[in-house]
């Protein structure tokens, strides 16, 4: 398989959870990375965020500390006019900068100690992680009891919003596998490319945004761990994250894995395909969880066709959805071991998103049998993972 190679991780360092994390690693504007290019995330007592007290990190050079006056300006004081999403966590608006640039400036809404800790892990993770998709994280604001986060300004939204929203234009097969990639990259690179690996733990559509030219970026690390370490399987914390995305071991027992992030990109591949929300109690009992609903249609693939999102007119490769499809089912797997690891699902999806977009364009609602060259090269993008137990990527 073209994995590619993580380096092996200290022993000493164990999983964050409020505790102390170098952000030495940005010096003079630039991280600190080893000779194979993968980001040091080491524990140090020289630079501490303590989430018990709730102090913020001293960040260095890594982002920008902005004071509330400043964003109440950017924003025109958080006018309703500018608010571009919000939920639980607060609210989100857009925002110019003196200097022009245009920004998104996120609100927390801080509930007592977990508020303040998850505010510290963002600004921490995003500070030292760094990948063309993961957003990025510009400044943050601590003045007083303010928490702020500014990151750069993502023009299309999200991927829930053009999903599932009645107004939005429908996503095109191809813009879909192209959001899926971006995606999939964004969880390689947290864990493959850092040290020790990052869970993300909080994939879901409303989590990917998308730029002008519909590339999809990570969002909201609120929530993110760093995963286990040496002879370390899972780590084990609060079960944390969104209903109807995460994995079934880590909901009962706490056990939080690298392929708990694989069994949530799972879910956001079936939204995609079928353009069905993860959670809908609009529908019947037995169609509102998304999982649930799909096994069926999943297991055989003379019924693949008839989970599609119909928005999609049939304007699709029968042969790329059956491996889409093949790849969704292999994330979704129960048995955690039996998920592909992240860098197989890269190669897999690069496979599909590479396609023709006139081969795409097939008659999508009759039964073809795939070509033998078709076959070949799918095979070469094929997840041999059955039975692959946690190792480095």
């Amino acid at each position: 398989m073209g994995c590619f190679s993580c380096i092996r991780p200290s022993k000493n360092v164990k999983d964050y959870d409020g505790g102390d994390i170098d952000t030495n690693s940005s010096v003079g504007g630039k991280r600190r990375e080893n000779v194979n290019g993968n980001v040091s995330m080491k524990k140090s007592g020289s630079a501490r965020a303590k989430g018990k007290d709730g102090k913020t990190p001293s960040m260095g050079n890594a982002a920008h500390s902005f004071t509330f006056k400043e964003l109440a300006l950017a924003t025109q004081n958080f006018r309703e006019a500018n608010l571009i999403g919000g939920g639980g966590f607060g609210s989100v608006y857009k925002g110019r900068l003196e200097s022009g640039l245009v920004v998104a400036v996120k609100q927390l809404n801080l509930e007592g100690l977990q508020g303040n800790q998850e505010f510290i892990v963002e600004v921490l993770m995003l500070s030292l992680l760094h990948h063309p998709n993961l957003v990025n994280l510009i400044g943050y604001c601590t003045d007083g009891d303010q928490r702020l986060l500014v990151y750069e300004f993502m023009q299309m939204g999200s991927l829930e919003n053009h999903l599932f929203e009645p107004t939005q234009m429908p996503l095109s097969w191809s813009t879909r596998m192209k959001i899926a990639v971006d995606a999939a990259r964004g969880i390689e690179y947290l864990h493959c490319k850092v040290n020790p690996p990052v869970i993300y733990r909080d994939l879901k559509s409303s989590n990917i945004l998308l730029d002008n030219d519909f590339s999809a970026k990570l969002s909201d690390f609120g929530l993110a761990k760093l995963g286990p370490v040496g002879d370390n399987t899972h780590v084990s914390t609060r079960v944390m994250g969104t209903y109807g995305y995460c994995a079934p071991e880590y909901a009962m027992s706490g056990k939080l894995t690298l392929k708990s992030d694989i069994y949530s990109f799972g879910v956001v591949l079936l939204e995609l395909i079928t353009g069905r929300m993860a959670i809908d109690t609009t529908k019947s009992p037995a169609e509102q969880n998304l999982v649930k609903w799909s096994r069926p249609y999943l297991k055989d693939p003379r019924r693949h066709v008839h989970m599609v999102d119909p928005l999609l007119e049939g304007q699709f490769s029968i042969r790329c959805l059956h491996h889409a499809v093949a790849v969704t089912a292999m994330c979704l797997q129960e048995q955690a071991s039996f998920r592909p690891l992240i860098s197989d699902i890269v190669l897999a999806l690069e496979f599909l998103a590479s396609q023709p977009e006139d081969s795409r364009r097939s008659r999508s609602h009759t039964r073809t049998s795939p070509s033998p060259s078709h076959v070949v090269d799918a095979k070469k993008a094929d997840l041999r993972m059955q039975g692959r137990e946690n190792r480095p990527c």
